[in-house]
């Protein structure tokens, strides 16, 4: 039997339920999927005049030699709908997961930072894409989660994502933009069986179609039971509420973890993890994180490493590491009045105020450097001096902080650590002096947005 002609009238069960959002997205690649949902929506929104405004999303990921030919080609495309094109340019730097699974992140999460209040994201994933993210998942041992494969609608950032292709088989895609004459890229990676989706597609489901012609819908209906059975458990074995270290670090408190059955960690893990849009991580990694959570003494730090993300307990909680690589070196010169990148720690800077702050005369300017060992610091209305590893331990900042602080010095003396202590010096003053201005450091630490 032939399958139905899709028109934008399929979408009206989906999109409906969105009509409230201020604004409307398409992430689009300028693929096959993508450019088949844009001219659906903008042919729905067209059909009723109650939709929300409509712009399309375009991430430049720079992999691939055509990048900025498929980026024109949105353009050209998007000027031909008449709907306003944002284009991102992602940095990518290929992670512990690979070079797929660090774009993908730095995809979500310019889409993320793009997202108003309300405003909702539509990305064009379809009835194979969800079939190959079930089986893929299968062979990685995946939960219950997991298996319940991608959502239809899930938040991000302050708005959210909807996939309202979810149902649809690519080949009612196929005769859409063939039906409209629509044109489209393709991605030569794509045809590259050495990735795991890719043979997946083109070596294994073709034989299970051969045999179960149905296998797709079938497929999803099982994993929409799955789905249905996580949000069961979620209900009965609800996330914890979210802690912060001293440092603002997202986490949990460790006895949540450490339940007699490990089954049972595992899911109340799983679920705080999705409640900040973190993805599960594999059942091995987290089954031996959870055992070594048992079993570790009270001064270890068990840590759990994923491709995206990295947990570690310190004393009481399990907390969320900061998004950075190795502890910065170095040191920055700063200017009064600047914001600097400080890779491993975050952004440093002097910013003017009108009452108590540093006095620098014009021309001044500090250095900014980390912890090499003895430094030693008299916080502001305390009467003795002390070490600055004694400061930190007393301050219970958690071990991944302690090398990343920034140090603030003129010249060779120190005048502020982070944003945790002022140090005793003549340079600090209530009120500006002539020929001096006042300021104050700054630090804005690199803490995941997870949880925020």
């Amino acid at each position: 039997m032939a399958e139905p002609v899709l028109t934008a009238a399929a979408l009206d069960a989906q999109l409906s339920r969105l009509l409230a959002a201020p604004h409307w997205y398409v992430g689009f690649s300028g693929g096959l999927d993508s450019t088949v949902l844009l001219h659906l929506v903008q042919r729905w929104c067209r059909q009723h005049p109650q939709a929300p405004s409509l712009s399309a999303i375009h991430i430049n990921h720079g992999l691939q030699s055509d990048a900025d030919d498929w980026q024109r080609h949105c353009e050209w495309l998007c000027r031909l709908l008449d709907i306003p094109l944002l284009c991102h340019r992602a940095e990518i730097a290929r992670g512990p997961a690979g070079l797929e699974a660090a774009a993908r992140e730095a995809r979500y999460r310019l889409f993320a930072e793009q997202l108003g209040d309300g405003e909702v994201l539509l990305l064009a994933h379809h009835l194979d894409d969800q079939v190959e993210t079930f089986f893929l998942r299968l062979l990685r041992g995946s939960g219950m989660q997991g298996l319940a494969a991608m959502p239809a609608t899930r938040a991000l950032g302050t708005g959210s994502l909807a996939r309202p292709l979810l149902e649809m088989p690519r080949s009612r895609l196929e005769a859409y933009a063939l039906a409209h004459g629509l044109t489209w890229v393709d991605d030569p990676s794509n045809i590259d069986t050495g990735m795991d989706r890719n043979y997946l597609r083109q070596e294994v489901l073709p034989l299970l179609a051969r045999r179960w012609p149905g296998y797709r819908h079938t497929v999803a209906r099982a994993s929409s039971h799955l789905a249905g059975a996580a949000a069961s458990l979620a209900q009965l074995l609800p996330a914890p509420a979210t802690i912060r270290s001293t440092m603002g670090d997202p986490g949990l408190p460790a006895a949540a973890l450490r339940f007699p059955l490990p089954a049972a960690a595992a899911l109340t893990l799983r679920h705080w993890l999705l409640a900040g849009g973190l993805p599960a991580p594999d059942q091995v990694v987290l089954e031996e994180f959870l055992r070594q959570l048992r079993e570790a003494g009270p001064t270890a730090r068990p840590q759990l490493a994923c491709g995206t993300f990295a947990l570690q307990r310190h004393r009481d909680g399990v907390y969320l590491l900061p998004e950075s690589g190795p502890p910065p070196v170095g040191e920055l010169p700063l200017e009064p009045g600047e914001l600097r990148e400080a890779p491993g720690a975050g952004r440093v800077g002097l910013e003017q105020v009108a009452g108590e702050g540093l006095l620098l005369a014009p021309g001044e300017r500090l250095r900014v450097s980390w912890r090499a060992g003895g430094e030693r610091c008299r916080p502001r209305g305390r009467a003795r001096g002390t070490s600055l590893k004694k400061l930190l331990q007393e301050a219970d900042v958690p071990p991944w902080w302690r090398e990343r602080v920034p140090l603030f010095y003129l010249e060779d003396e120190l005048l502020a650590v982070g944003d945790l202590w002022l140090c005793e010096s003549s340079r600090w003053s209530q009120a500006p002096r002539p020929g001096y201005s006042l300021w104050q450091p700054l630090w804005q630490r690199n803490i995941s947005a997870a949880f925020d």
